[in-house]
């Protein structure tokens, strides 16, 4: 049967003979273009012959399984060839072909003949090919009782199919500018259109291994549906591709939908510009939070230029230059590639003008960026960049408060890399919006328990902790030490609700729950006690030392900054901790226990916490009579000053004094100023006791200059409730009346987190202070958190950089750069800079090295009395 069925199969053959001789062609496929052209389908070699002389197509005798080919003179265009075509020596334009016919092509040069068959096995029509004399060769193979049949078509209906095949070859796929091809179920190609053929020039040759059939058979037996679409990249083009299985056919059909190239690499460009968003925030967080402000830097620039893959990243300075006083340029830092040599070296103190670098002054300076081509620019910025072998670079201007004062820059070295517009507005938007990424997002599940729950929090409440806590005590089998309590209460938040109102104070009491919350593990409940404070149950506790680290994580999380309603707020805690022992037995006792041991935080200094001990439980009393002397302190003249004297770094002469307050008590002997000090700020009494110290330090510093001695400044530190006093400009004027002082030889001082609670407040306060003519100072910088790009809003003379730093200066190189990165830009700002707590030689030096002014520290002076003061002063005197 198959081979009967084989042989009943209608085959067609076209024998063309040329100058080159003679070759037989199987018609199989739907179209065939004839010419000279080797991109032919059939080539025709003769010069007589046109380039695309005549068209085979295949045309469907219609409501039959039987086909027959019409000749066509001319090309896919309609345009016909010079010399025409004939058929059987009648000249024609198309002609449906029958069995035996000859056609010539312009003159005798070339010629084909058309044969039609049937009756022949595949293997005769395969050796068929080859034949010289192919009409013999058929005729020998003819079986002797049925000869082969001749293909005659009178029939109408094939006519009237040609015409219908010819009135819709304009829309024929060989006329398609898209690319067509086909290929069956073995990975064979059975036909390319002209589109296909001229895009994809080697894909008959690669067969399934060309990148537009690469997996179709796999891609269609993995899936339930005939049709489908997908992307195929083949060079570095991107093109849409649909493809449509015939199953009855076993063909797989494919079409060239669209190129996608552009579209790919637009979106490559925007998943671009959202690494370099991401980016900009993860630096953004290091230049906020690391109080390293070299090492934050340079991992911004490291991020940045990783994310924007490029071989440079720079953070450049405008200042005057050191000698012409011109505006000048220098690279403060830099990121590099580890194959490319730094360039810091080139770019210090380059004046604008003398370096040919005014046009980016000006354009930066109007808030325009430098982007472009290296052999772009101008010949001196070109002699600049290619110095570094630069080949494109992009620089963004860095402006605060509307002044120009330095520029980002990205530059690449390994191309030229074509910069848009659009990435630079793009980077300009991420840049401002970095403050934006700070604000954490409120996600909080509203709990409609409401009665057991604090409604401004959401979290539970003191009758719900209570509840959670009675149910963890009762288990028979809970060990000691296995569970604790802990009292959390936020320091200074009364400062905040005073001073911003109780409605900002609301919001940040939301804000701190929910970090604490986020700090606890899966199990810890965490409640709402009351006002600031809240308390926190920890059940199955493994060990003290996992006490200690939930503790230090949610100390940690509150010093970020809150940024509510256009306040940057700092805050912090102090937390007192109670375990489940024979000490704490119940709940009752294991709260007051954690209420006690928080006290002790405090009493400790804040931003701490404290484990209970029995011994807490006898100080109270002790504290309580404290607190009670405290009050009569002042009457009873029990306070006096100590003085510190300042010196200059290079010269050893004492430039200034600190006034420190001590209290002599008659009972307990002299009190710890830490001791004291914050009983005094809680309770209100600071405020009396500071105006005393700032009347005796000015009374003090008047008869010093009387005396004849160089006239000096004497610093008075300010209390955070003092320097919030509505009436503190009017107390400071009716005391420098009083001691007939002139302003600028008092110095007030306040510490960098009082300054940077409200930055607002503080620099409202501090105009007029400034006002007045009084020296400002900020102390123990460098403990708050805070930044000097946040500090310069402020105006202050002189800076302080705290002793915890100078401890460590020698011994921690982290802390050296600290120390060397704000004396630079503290002196950068214009202000003058002292070093507290200096003790040891090594210490001394290193500050010199790095142009420190000033330095304070029992190396040179410890605080000593008014009358020490005296003789010192004399002394000095004498050696000048």
């Amino acid at each position: 049967m198959p081979e009967e069925n084989e042989r009943e199969k209608i085959r067609h053959l076209l024998v063309v003979k040329d100058l080159q001789g003679q070759q037989t062609i199987p018609l199989q496929e739907a179209t065939y273009s004839l010419g000279r052209d080797s991109r032919n389908a059939i080539v025709l070699r003769s010069r007589s012959v046109s380039r695309q002389h005549a068209i085979l197509l295949r045309v469907t005798i219609p409501e039959t399984d039987q086909y027959g080919f019409r000749i066509i003179d001319g090309d896919f265009k309609g345009k016909k060839s010079t010399n025409g075509i004939y058929v059987n020596s009648n000249k024609c334009y198309s002609h449906n072909l029958q069995h035996g016919d000859t056609i010539a092509f312009g003159n005798n040069q070339v010629s084909a003949k058309y044969y039609a068959i049937s009756n022949l096995s595949e293997k005769a029509f395969s050796e068929s090919f080859n034949v010289e004399d192919i009409s013999s060769y058929l005729s020998e193979q003819a079986h002797p009782v049925n000869p082969f049949d001749t293909l005659i078509t009178p029939d109408t209906n094939f006519e009237g199919a040609s015409e219908t095949v010819l009135a819709r070859l304009a829309s024929f796929p060989e006329l398609i500018p898209n690319p067509i091809i086909e290929m069956d179920t073995d990975g064979s190609v059975i036909y390319l259109n002209p589109a296909a053929s001229l895009k994809f020039p080697k894909l008959r040759e690669c067969g399934e291994r060309h990148p537009v059939l690469k997996g179709l058979l796999k891609a269609i037996n993995n899936r339930e549906g005939n049709s489908f679409v997908r992307e195929v990249e083949v060079g570095a083009e991107i093109f849409e591709q649909s493809i449509h299985y015939l199953p009855e056919s076993d063909l797989i059909r494919t079409f060239i939908i669209r190129d996608i190239t552009e579209q790919k690499r637009a979106t490559a460009e925007l998943r671009q510009r959202d690494r370099l968003l991401q980016a900009v925030a993860e630096a953004a967080n290091y230049l906020l939070v690391d109080m390293n402000y070299e090492s934050s830097v340079e991992k911004a620039l490291a991020i940045l230029g990783e994310a924007a893959e490029v071989d440079r990243t720079y953070l450049f300075k405008n200042h005057l230059h050191p000698n012409k006083g011109q505006m000048a340029v220098s690279l403060l830092f830099e990121w590099t590639r580890s194959h490319i040599e730094p360039t810091q070296p080139h770019w210090q103190n380059l004046v604008y003008q003398s370096v040919g670098l005014d046009r980016w002054y000006t354009a930066l300076s109007q808030g325009q960026s430098i982007v472009g081509l290296t052999r772009e620019f101008p010949l001196a910025e070109q002699k600049i960049l290619l110095r570094d072998r630069i080949q494109s670079i992009f620089l963004v201007p860095l402006c605060f408060e509307d002044k120009f004062w330095g520029y980002l820059g990205l530059a690449d070295c390994s191309q030229e890399r074509q910069w848009s517009r659009h990435e630079e507005s793009t980077l300009l938007t991420m840049a401002a919006s970095i403050s934006g990424a700070w604000q954490r997002q409120q996600v909080e599940e509203k709990i409609r328990y409401q009665a057991l729950h604090d409604l401004l929090t959401g979290l539970p409440n003191r009758l719900q902790f209570n509840h959670a806590l009675d149910k963890a005590l009762p288990n028979e089998g809970i060990s000691p030490d296995s569970l604790a309590v802990m009292f959390l209460d936020l320091d200074r938040f009364k400062v905040i609700n005073d001073t911003l109102g109780h409605t900002l104070g609301d919001i940040l009491l939301k804000f701190v729950a929910q970090r604490v919350k986020d700090s606890l593990r899966s199990g810890d409940t965490v409640a709402r006690w009351g006002g600031d404070e809240f308390t926190i149950l920890l059940p199955q506790i493994k060990s003290q030392e996992e006490i200690k680290q939930i503790a230090q994580k949610i100390l940690k999380t509150l010093t970020a900054a809150f940024d509510i309603k256009g306040h940057e707020l700092y805050i912090s805690a102090s937390i007192g901790i109670a375990l489940f022992n024979d000490n704490s037995p119940d709940a009752e006792t294991l709260i007051q226990h954690a209420d006690a041991a928080l006290y002790h935080a405090k009493d400790a200094g804040r931003n701490n916490y404290q484990f209970y001990t029995p011994s807490l439980s006898t100080r109270t009393p002790a504290f309580l009579t404290l607190e009670k002397s405290l009050r009569y302190a002042l009457e009873r003249e029990e306070f006096m000053l100590y003085y510190q004297p300042r010196v200059n770094i290079i010269t050893g002469q004492i430039t200034g004094m600190e006034a420190l307050l001590r209290w002599q008590h008659p009972e307990m002997g002299l009190v710890a100023p830490n001791i004291f000090i914050p009983l005094a700020e809680e309770s209100g009494l600071i405020v009396p006791i500071g105006e005393w110290v700032i009347r005796t330090a000015c009374k003090q510093n008047k008869a010093w200059q009387d005396a004849g001695f160089p006239k000096m400044t004497i610093a008075v530190n300010l209390s955070p409730k003092q320097f919030r006093q509505p009436n503190l400009v009017d107390t400071l004027t009716s005391i420098l009346q009083e001691t007939d002082l002139a302003p600028q030889y008092l110095d007030l001082e306040i510490t960098e987190s009082t300054a940077i609670e409200d930055l607002e407040f503080t620099r409202t306060v501090l105009q007029n202070l400034k006002q007045m003519g009084v020296y400002l100072s900020i102390d123990d910088f460098g403990t708050g958190h805070s930044s000097l790009s946040r500090l310069q809003l402020l105006p202050l003379h002189h800076l302080k950089i705290d002793k915890s730093f100078i401890q460590d200066l020698t011994t921690d190189q982290k802390v050296a750069h600290i120390v060397k990165a704000i004396v630079v830009l503290g002196q950068s700002l214009g202000l003058k800079l002292t070093a507290e707590g200096v003790e040891k030689q090594e210490e001394l030096d290193f500050l010199r090295s790095i142009n420190c002014e000033d330095v304070q520290g029992y190396l040179f002076y410890r605080p000593l009395t008014a009358h020490k003061i005296t003789e010192l002063l004399q002394k000095e005197q004498l050696k000048h």
